[in-house]
């Protein structure tokens, strides 16, 4: 067993859930579609990758910022 840590958004009616130990995310019309699509995902990459890929991530800290784009 691994410990995921995610982050979810809205975009325009799905919920996005993206994993930040692995490169997978998933999506859902609820949030909890979303995060089971998520865990269903992460579970068949791993039943086709390297466990090595894997990040440990203990604290998750989110910002944001204005880009002059």
């Amino acid at each position: 067993m691994k410990n995921m840590k995610y982050t979810l958004w809205k975009e325009d009616k799905y919920y996005v859930a993206q994993c930040l130990n692995i490169d997978v995310s998933s999506f859902g019309e609820t949030i909890d579609e979303a995060v089971s699509n998520l865990m269903e995902a992460v579970e068949l990459y791993f039943d086709d990758n390297d466990h090595s890929a894997y990040t440990q991530i203990d604290n998750v800290m989110i910002g944001e910022c204005l880009v002059n784009v």
